[in-house]
């Protein structure tokens, strides 16, 4: 299974690379694959590289549920 999150580009690097915020955390990541990423563009992350750029609600609301469900008791499997 594969996970992609939301993350906010907070600053733009050389060689389309840029820092990236998760809930708070700071990434270096490629945006090679997006076309003129800019700081507070939200965008989706795949393993370091940003694969779209997304509407900043549907982030915040994809980020919000991923913190509930991390909240949730885990049941034995």
């Amino acid at each position: 299974m594969c996970l992609a999150i939301p993350a906010e580009i907070t600053r733009l690097l050389p060689d389309q690379m840029a820092v990236v915020s998760i809930d708070g955390v700071s990434k270096e990541i490629s945006v090679a694959l997006i076309e003129d990423p800019a700081i507070g563009d939200y965008v989706i992350l795949h393993v370091g590289y940003a694969l779209a750029k997304i509407d900043p609600e549907e982030a915040r609301q994809t980020l919000e549920l991923l913190r509930e469900l991390s909240a949730e008791p885990q049941g034995v499997a």
